[in-house]
């Protein structure tokens, strides 16, 4: 089978990195753009693996801290970066030669960001997304917006999501990571480019549902911080993961995802994690809202992105365009963006018509 990501329209000197060395394993080059947290520690799985990889950034500073002290100060201080892993702030320079370019920005930038580094992109590249988001406007998934921007084929466009808090990441912490991709051998080299004895990765071909579990989540853990702020126990929090689930799911039904997908890491493992964890950027933001803070506040104290705040929207636009009953991402969206308070939220929801539970109902 031809090696469609990897070798087309490549000159043989570029090639010839595929070819094995020491450990038996394929050696890689990759480039990840964004400093931030899951972006700097992804870079730092990646070379820990033995992949040769450049981060790129757009403020001087962090870039000389990463090459010079070998850390991320703003974002992940007291983390030794490895020595090995290089930064610049020079996108032509961090693509040059990449098998692999991560994109690890603000979902609703990746648009424009990649209009402008579409030119560097070298042929035959794998473009991976670790953005968990969709896009406002278009309704639009990271790997679609990929695709459309950059121009490029199904099968050089991965996803990598699952339950990744990076803070236990940072302490090597046990993990583990789904790499989606429509091409089962883009996949396996992906997952073999950034597994490790602390960070296992698993393939699936399941592009809609790996992407869908983890933009989705954010908006469901939104609900429950809301719900834990307000003081509401594990009972109520516990309602919302599951039913939260149900939404994710029949979500993913209407788009044609895999409905195992759901009960895996990208999908219910993902869920617990973010909606759980005092790591998580989303349960937080909404607990800031449950205790009564307004949205204005809450941003003001938030240091780094929340995606479910901006994603909510679209993740219901999405839902209304393919005619999906959403109940909670409805609250969500009211309480962020319209003005609804959360025991208002609370009473809507409870007040639903009772029904029977089924999977995905």
């Amino acid at each position: 089978m031809p090696d469609r990501a990897y070798g087309e329209g490549r000159p043989g000197r570029e090639r010839a990195r595929w070819n094995l060395e020491g450990r038996g394993r394929q050696v890689s080059k990759a480039v990840v753009f964004g400093t931030g947290s899951w972006g700097t520690m992804f870079a730092v799985i990646l070379a820990e693996a033995g992949t040769r990889t450049t981060l790129w950034g757009r403020r001087a500073a962090v870039v000389d801290a990463i090459n010079e002290r070998h850390e991320n100060p703003d974002y992940l201080p007291g983390l030794r970066l490895p020595e090995t892993l290089r930064a610049t702030t020079d996108p032509a320079e961090a693509m040059d030669g990449a098998d692999y370019v991560v994109l690890a920005v603000p979902a609703q930038t990746l648009r424009r960001n990649l209009v402008e580094w579409k030119p560097f992109i070298p042929d035959g590249a794998v473009l991976v997304s670790l953005m968990k988001g969709v896009e406002l406007g278009t309704c639009k998934r990271m790997s679609e917006v990929i695709r459309e921007v950059a121009e490029v084929p199904e099968h050089r466009v991965a996803v990598v999501s699952g339950p990744n808090l990076v803070g236990e990441l940072a302490r090597r912490q046990p993990a583990a990571t789904v790499v989606a991709c429509s091409d089962s051998e883009v996949a396996d080299r992906l997952q073999e480019a950034c597994h490790l004895p602390w960070f296992r990765t698993y393939t699936n071909p399941d592009v809609i549902g790996v992407e869908l579990g983890g933009a989705v989540k954010n908006v469901i853990a939104l609900a429950v911080g809301v719900a834990a702020g307000m003081g509401l126990g594990d009972n109520a929090q516990a309602m919302l993961m599951t039913r939260g689930l149900a939404e994710i799911a029949r979500l993913g039904a209407a788009l044609g995802a895999d409905q195992h997908t759901f009960a895996g890491l990208a999908g219910m493992g993902d869920l617990v994690a973010t909606c759980t964890s005092p790591l998580s950027r989303n349960r937080t933001f909404g607990e800031n809202l449950g205790r009564g803070m307004t949205l204005d506040e809450v941003v003001a104290v938030t240091r780094q992105t929340a995606e479910g705040v901006k994603s909510c929207e679209s993740v219901l636009g999405l839902a209304r365009k393919y005619n999906v009953e959403m109940p909670i991402t409805e609250v969500v969206v009211g309480v962020v963006h319209d003005g609804m308070t959360p025991r208002e939220a609370a009473a809507l929801l409870m007040s639903r018509a009772p029904k029977p539970e089924r999977y995905g109902v």
